[in-house]
């Protein structure tokens, strides 16, 4: 047995994306201060998100619409037209966010291709604004292929990897986020490596069992290299 093909999320593992969402997040509820503590208004914001996941999927401008929902739906008849127009500038705002890799992510895919691995690029969310970002990252051609899905299942994961000839155990998952990036890829019968984010949007929280079968959890970026020599070593083996 042997790793075929190594796959990254790119939102939080190879960027920044949570936190500006957060700052969002903070900016709607300073915008919306007169009509409901901000408390209520994060709270009513998420449930929101979450409803419309199925209608708009995942990114910032059906963040941005349900940014608008909850406005209206919070102010009423007394919130003023310019209100909406700053929140479409806080979605701008987003969108046009400056894209750097975290530290250590440039030199970390660079070993693994100079090693010899085929890397994939999975990520999720509006094709647009994931194309724009992966463009505007300066990390496409680190890739061997870039896939952007609307959704990360074990299914997902089985074709995508399939597609490069990996079966089971043949290709390694690494991802922030549990509930996306690893457990879909260890249900798939893949391998996961979790490196978390110093901040997690509730929708992507999930426990991992540490002793599952194929799974490890990372501090950093920098410890890929390392944990992929270690489960080729234990497929040798």
């Amino acid at each position: 047995m042997a790793l075929r093909i190594l796959g990254f999320d790119a939102d939080d593992t190879l960027w920044h994306n949570e936190t500006i969402f957060q700052l969002s997040h903070q900016r709607f509820a300073d915008l919306l201060g007169a009509h409901a503590a901000p408390d209520h208004l994060v709270e009513r914001l998420e449930a929101t998100e979450r409803r419309n996941l199925k209608l708009y999927g995942y990114g910032i401008k059906g963040f941005t619409l349900s940014m608008i929902e909850t406005a209206l739906a919070v102010g009423d008849a007394a919130l003023p037209p310019s209100v909406i127009a700053e929140l479409l500038a806080i979605g701008r705002d987003m969108l046009e966010h400056p894209v750097e890799p975290l530290p250590g992510v440039v030199e970390t895919l660079e070993g693994l291709r100079s090693a010899g691995h085929r890397l994939v690029l999975i990520t999720k969310g509006d094709l647009l604004d994931q194309e724009q970002k992966i463009a505007r990252s300066g990390l496409a051609e680190a890739f061997d292929a870039i896939e952007i899905v609307s959704e990360k299942s074990a299914a997902t994961y089985a074709r995508i990897f399939g597609r490069f000839g990996a079966g089971e155990g043949e290709a390694v998952m690494v991802g922030n986020s549990a509930a996306s990036d690893i457990l879909p890829a260890l249900q798939a019968g893949y391998w996961g490596l979790h490196i978390p984010y110093h901040v997690t949007w509730t929708h992507e929280l999930a426990e991992v069992p540490d002793d599952a079968p194929r799974f490890r959890r990372l501090a950093r970026i920098e410890d890929v290299p390392e944990a992929i020599a270690g489960i080729a070593g234990a497929a040798v083996r």
